[in-house]
């Protein structure tokens, strides 16, 4: 049995208008927030919605909605479905996309690959559900309506959730290779570094000797200047 009716925002528009039923037994039906019941009584929401009756579908029975009536705190039952549906088997291939939103595939490739270059073309394909020739297209700049395409977020466009997005980017992430990154300074070679040592007593030693020439001739003008003063 299932948990909720089919196109539950209809069934509760039909049983608003055809019923006595309260807000709380009509959103505990559908399996809707009393809030948004009252919001459809009051005409804010569900707009332009046909009822669907739920009798006519064997969702539910007079019997149902007249002991909700009688009873507020009564709580309508779902009836079984008649009718067993198979499973659908899982397809494999590019997502559907319906047909009015088939246009807005190129602004949704283009976003991807600017803001996630790291995808492969396999996971742009499952998440907008485009061809490798379209991306090819939109990434060479070749596609017949480049000029007007602008970079839009597939999860705005409703082209595919972003749970699946995050999925397929932090999935990009853990196959891309790390970068070697900048580590800090290290140590320099030891041949460089005993090069280096190796100058050194010949830098020393020159000026050492710059040194004593000085002297040498500070002490030479001290002399001339004490003789010439005796």
């Amino acid at each position: 049995m299932s948990n909720a009716p089919l196109m539950p925002k209809a069934t509760a528009v039909w049983l608003l208008d055809n019923t006595a039923l309260t807000f709380d037994q009509v959103a505990d039906f559908t399996k809707m927030h009393p809030l948004e019941v009252r919001a459809i009584a009051d005409g804010d929401a569900a707009q332009g919605i046909k009822g669907m009756d739920p009798l006519s579908n064997g969702q539910l029975t007079r019997e149902e909605i007249e002991k909700g009536e009688n009873n507020p705190d009564y709580r309508l039952r779902l009836q079984e479905s008649k009718v067993v549906l198979p499973p659908q088997p899982k397809r494999k291939g590019p997502r559907y996309t319906p047909v009015s939103r088939r246009h807005e595939r190129p602004s949704a490739i283009l976003w991807l690959l600017r803001n996630h270059p790291e995808l492969k073309d396999a996971q742009i394909m499952r998440l907008v559900g485009t061809t490798k020739s379209t991306i090819a297209s939109v990434r060479d700049r070749t596609h017949w309506n480049t000029s007007s395409l602008t970079p839009i977020d597939p999860v705005t466009l409703g082209l595919c959730s972003q749970i699946e997005l995050d999925f397929e980017v932090q999935r990009a992430a853990k196959e891309k290779p790390i970068d070697a990154t900048y580590g800090g300074a290290t140590l320099l070679p030891a041949s460089e570094t005993t090069r280096k040592d190796e100058y050194e007593p010949a830098e020393k030693s020159s000026d050492d000797l710059n040194v004593d020439a000085v002297f040498a001739k500070l002490k030479t003008l001290g002399g001339k200047k004490q003789e010439e003063e005796e």
